[in-house]
């Protein structure tokens, strides 16, 4: 009896030692490496604790299923918004994650930051998606080119609703003139994902072109932005 007694005691204590560890993510990447911790599990050594009843991997991983698992998705929201919508994620807190997904951001944008050049659509839509596709509004960008077409600059030219952004060739061409460009890109996000253009798109894009040609400033592209998938005017035709 006192030697089961003693080796479900060193269970129960194995349980509890393999248990302790799966709550405690930061001990657990430093015996076991970051790329062992869930997308949850990372974000709980950000938040550090959760709150009464809740664990922070599983807060964590709440905030996690309320989106789709899909960080992007978090990204959307102000950090009130998730300091509100979650107990144990104050303001502080919530700041902090933002910040994160900032740096992964960031990060994932460095490949693009010495004079990118710009191929062809995938080349464009790679560099537009590290800071285009986790926005809730529509935006619309011009990226400057010289003539060996790396980027020499990008300026936000348009600032819309969830459904739609005007473009106003006027303020592109300043932009293009001033940064002496040889070409540029215009593109926008489509924050429904679908990718059509809209008959607006269509209108805009022919405007831009003929206001590009008088002025000596070829329209490469006018590319419509969504995640996972993009329109290009210049691989359909269109320009």
């Amino acid at each position: 009896m006192g030697n089961d007694f003693d080796k479900e005691k060193i269970k129960s204590r194995a349980l509890k030692h393999n248990t302790a560890l799966d709550d405690r993510p930061r001990e657990k990447a430093m015996k076991y490496g970051f790329s062992t911790l869930s997308a949850a599990e990372l974000f709980a050594i950000i938040l550090g604790s959760g709150s009464r009843g809740e664990s922070v991997v599983e807060l964590c991983q709440r905030i996690l299923n309320d989106h789709d698992n899909k960080i992007y998705k978090i990204a959307r929201h102000k950090y009130s918004d998730l300091a509100r919508m979650y107990r144990g994620v104050g303001e502080v807190k919530a700041v902090e994650i933002l910040a994160a997904i900032e740096i992964a951001r960031r990060f994932q944008g460095e490949e693009f930051e010495d004079d990118f050049q710009i191929t062809d659509a995938n080349a464009a839509y790679r560099y537009l998606s590290t800071f285009m596709l986790d926005k809730e509004h529509e935006e619309m960008w011009v990226l400057l080119l010289d003539r060996a077409k790396h980027v020499k600059a990008r300026e936000l030219v348009s600032t819309g609703g969830t459904t739609a952004t005007v473009g106003d060739e006027k303020i592109i061409l300043k932009h293009a003139i001033t940064h002496l460009a040889s070409s540029i890109i215009l593109a926008h996000n489509h924050p429904s994902n679908n990718p059509r253009p809209s008959m607006q798109d269509d209108v805009l894009t022919r405007r831009m072109k003929q206001a590009c040609e008088a002025v000596g400033i070829p329209l490469d592209d006018h590319i419509i932005m969504c995640r996972g998938n993009y329109y290009s005017y210049q691989v359909e035709g269109k320009i």
